[in-house]
């Protein structure tokens, strides 16, 4: 598998922000009925999904470095 392909784009970018999402979702759902833990819940998917748009621009910036 190389990193053109859209199989490595889904892996690393679409199914964990999707998890991130959910998270957030899960998190939202909590807070709405009062229950706080889901702020956890909310910082998690944030975190989750601030990671992946690091590792997107990573990713992107090492593979324009390389001429890929």
């Amino acid at each position: 598998m190389t990193p053109n392909d859209p199989q490595f784009l889904y892996m690393i970018l679409i199914l964990p922000s999707l998890f991130g999402l959910t998270l957030m979702g899960e998190g939202i759902y909590k807070c709405a009925h009062e229950e706080w833990s889901g702020l956890i819940s909310v910082f998690f998917g944030l975190l989750f999904i601030t990671t992946v748009i690091f590792a997107y621009f990573f990713f992107s910036s090492y593979m324009s470095g390389r001429g890929i």
